[in-house]
């Protein structure tokens, strides 16, 4: 695990203050909010218990097109426009989805300097550590000392550390959480591939993603009580490569509010990670970006605090039957798999370029690559700010 780069000793100044707008969490979420307030003259400090870029969680792949349209090209390291699919266990059937996008693995490090050098902010490294909400100021305590802004966002992961659902804290494995687990050998591949095969896991997935010197292999269980250690080994073993620099990290696999007590909440912190596939990075990029719109209408009077939490809580809740029909199709993942003579037929049938297209359109029309380019809300979130 990595060590923590926050200041220690004579370093260690208390850290207090009033701000515009507090951003908790600089990964994918809160560093696109932070992009979108940029020029609005609003005095923003983000926080993060580590620095900016220094702890990667995932495999780090997007689609192409929100990687370009963000103008973070250049963090890119290798470019897919298939999917090799691995079905089955003892007889394993290979096939190749065409995509009619392209996915790309990125340098973690990289993307995230390159999205904070779009925003105006200070940073501090700080663990959160509870909030109180209040008129006209939150206060927003933390291992340094305590904080105060109007406008709050929540972007530190799965934990929801400002949220209380009701009092109680969603701890794994008893929450709606999948869990993942890779390694990150040093290599070269040409194919994004996924293992559906119930010898690593019914429940869930393995896959192999090539990153121009790396490879990074891994497996997903949607059972957050499933481990994924030794199915991590033993896929690594199949695939010839040394189970080396292991990371993990619990996945959201449920929506949850986007607002929660005058607070915004974008990323895995609102469970914007989808169900099935456990891409989390576009989602969290896309929710990011309509907090951040939302909080700089705010900031430039277009908007009451009040108005901007509706509509982004219309913007969130806007995608729940994406989200849901995702997490039916999860459900159905274990029976499919464990039955490799069903699993072979639903593979092949995919096969179909017409049939995959369409999957494909409606899979990216969750957070369309073209939302990085625009200034509003997706007219779908607009319809239904206007119905709330």
């Amino acid at each position: 695990m990595p060590v923590r780069a926050t200041k220690r000793g004579a370093e260690r100044t208390p850290l207090t203050g009033r701000h515009d707008v507090l951003i908790c969490g600089a990964s994918f979420a809160g560093l696109a909010a932070a992009r979108e307030l940029a020029g609005s003259g609003a005095d923003v400090l983000v926080i993060d218990r580590y620095e900016i870029g220094e702890r990667q969680t995932s495999a780090c792949a997007a689609p192409t097109a929100w990687l370009e349209n963000l103008g973070l090209g250049e963090s890119i390291l290798q470019t897919f426009d298939e999917l090799v699919v691995h079905a089955g266990g003892r007889v394993r059937l290979t096939v190749t989805w065409p995509m009619p996008y392209a996915f790309s693995t990125f340098d973690y490090r990289r993307l995230c300097e390159l999205l904070a050098a779009q925003g105006e902010f200070a940073f501090e490294t700080a663990k959160v550590e509870g909030i109180r909400r209040g008129e006209p100021d939150h206060t927003v305590a933390t291992d340094r000392g305590e904080l105060t802004a109007p406008l709050v966002l929540d972007a530190l992961g799965w934990r929801r550390e400002l949220g209380t659902l009701g009092g109680a804290r969603v701890q794994p494995p008893e929450a709606t959480l999948s869990r993942g687990l890779e390694v990150h050998p040093g290599g070269a591949g040409p194919d994004l591939a996924l293992y559906l095969d119930k010898r690593y896991v019914s429940a869930g997935y393995g896959w192999s993603f090539p990153a121009r010197d790396e490879v990074r292999v891994g497996v997903g269980s949607f059972d957050p009580h499933y481990h994924v250690k030794d199915p991590t080994l033993a896929l690594s073993a199949d695939l010839g490569v040394e189970p080396e620099g292991f990371q993990g990290n619990w996945i959201p696999h449920a929506l949850r509010p986007g607002v929660e007590d005058g607070v915004f909440f974008a990323g895995d912190s609102a469970g914007h990670c989808l169900p099935a596939t456990a891409e989390g990075i576009r989602t969290a990029l896309y929710f990011g970006l309509a907090a951040g719109r939302e909080m700089r209408a705010v900031v430039e009077g277009r908007r009451t605090r009040a108005e901007a939490l509706a509509r982004y809580s219309a913007f969130s809740d806007a995608h729940e039957r994406a989200f849901r029909l995702l997490k039916r199709s999860q459900d159905l993942v274990g029976s499919v798999v464990r039955r490799e003579r069903l699993l072979r037929v639903v593979v092949r049938l995919l096969c179909n370029r017409r049939l995959l297209d369409r999957f494909f359109a409606r899979y990216m029309a969750v957070a369309p690559p073209e939302f990085a380019l625009s200034t509003a809300a997706h007219p779908r979130a607009e319809r239904a700010a206007v119905l709330a």
